[in-house]
């Protein structure tokens, strides 16, 4: 067994319409001053005004930054920064999808810490307090909730960076599913995949101990059964509950296991070809899954993960071992949600592939990977994909 030291730092609180405890949660964490952010479709949506309206049933002061843009960049983090010095804070509140939650947690790095967010590419350079974070994602897909990271795009280069602190970790984790039934279908397609690509890669990444693998089999075995469901039913609250656990799941998974080559090799996907994180990771992980599968103990782990499904699942996709059908399923499962299963699809010219390949290998999350990966590797993956 692999040693670990585990510690969870954020307080879970599940159902439906718990959006209208926001304001008693707040105010249980000792809030005055509340920022929410979050993005022009939430408040479209009229979560943003349910939320307002519950701080301040509290008789809290609430303020709003609604400019969260997908995939935050340093120049998202600047602007809600600005927001935040004339406001005067005391709680932050990111509502929405993973890049209102990150654009959260950037804000609360240099709001508490001073400084440029590429002083935070890493682990553990936060060296003061941090303002106390409540998450209310509404979408199923990168947990967020459950991370220590904030994962921001440097606005000049394009590069993600992954900043982390054990500080930035989220006091509460608000998951209504209710939240998600309004997200438009391509939205649950693509956030869904995410959740699913990060079950996957947590159970076989290098750092996976005894409590990531809890989490990430079961989030798999809550994810792949009802993705179908919701594509299909936006409305099933059951399906919605499970895809959102599932991915709040896999999000304590990562904080425990890292992530591999899948993200390695989407994330410059993304910052070339402006392909949707989801989009680019579903694409890869097929071919990520096949390369590990040659190793025989991390074919044992997808083999577990295959017998935790429902056998009409299994019979969605075939394969002659455990590698394959699982590369298989998770393909139909793209195809289910009529998303790319290959990057000419994406319009990704072939000529691109080194240079994405020498991007890819610079990544962090490769270094995670069972089967070790340099750009020669990443590279044929690439072509295997295309």
């Amino acid at each position: 067994m692999q040693p670990f030291d585990f510690q969870l730092r954020t307080r879970f609180v599940f159902g439906p319409d718990r959006l209208d405890q926001l304001g008693s949660l707040a105010a249980q964490l000792g809030a005055g001053r509340v920022l929410v952010v979050t993005d022009p479709g939430i408040v479209a949506a009229g979560h943003v005004e349910r939320a307002v309206a519950s701080l301040q049933r509290q008789g809290l002061a609430v303020s709003v930054f609604d400019q969260v843009v997908e995939n935050p960049t340093t120049q998202t983090v600047d602007q809600c920064l600005v927001h935040a010095w004339s406001f005067a804070p005391d709680l932050l509140v990111g509502l929405g999808g993973g890049s209102s939650m990150d654009c959260a947690k950037g804000v609360n790095f240099l709001y508490t810490q001073g400084g440029r967010m590429q002083d935070y590419w890493g682990v553990g350079k936060a060296r003061r307090p941090m303002l106390p974070l409540i998450a209310v994602p509404t979408t199923a897909g990168t947990g967020s909730e459950a991370q220590s990271f904030a994962l921001i795009s440097d606005a000049q280069t394009h590069v993600k960076m992954a900043c982390g602190d054990p500080k930035a970790a989220c006091r509460v984790a608000l998951l209504d599913p209710k939240l998600t039934i309004t997200q438009p279908r391509q939205v649950t397609a693509l956030t869904g995949i995410d959740a699913i690509s990060h079950a996957v890669e947590t159970a076989v990444t290098t750092r996976r101990n005894a409590v990531s693998e809890t989490f990430s089999r079961r989030a798999w075995q809550l994810l792949a059964p009802h993705f179908a469901a919701v594509l299909a039913d936006p409305e099933n609250l059951p399906a919605r509950s499970a895809m959102q656990l599932g991915a709040c799941f896999a999000g304590l998974a990562i904080e425990n296991s890292m992530l591999g080559a899948a993200h390695a090799l989407a994330n410059p996907l993304t910052q070339h070809f402006g392909i949707v994180h989801g989009q680019a990771v579903g694409v890869m992980l097929p071919w990520v899954v096949r390369y590990n599968a040659q190793l025989e103990e991390v074919a044992a782990c997808y083999d577990q993960l295959l017998q935790l499904l429902p056998a009409e699942l299994l019979r969605v996709a075939e394969g002659p071992s455990p590698g394959e059908h699982l590369a298989c399923l998770v393909t139909r499962l793209l195809e289910q949600a009529e998303l790319a299963t290959r990057l000419q699809a994406l319009q990704v010219p072939q000529e691109a592939l080194p240079r994405l390949a020498q991007d890819a290998a610079k990544q962090w999350t490769g270094q995670f990977n069972p089967r070790a990966v340099d750009a020669s590797v990443l590279e044929e993956l690439y072509q295997q994909a295309w």
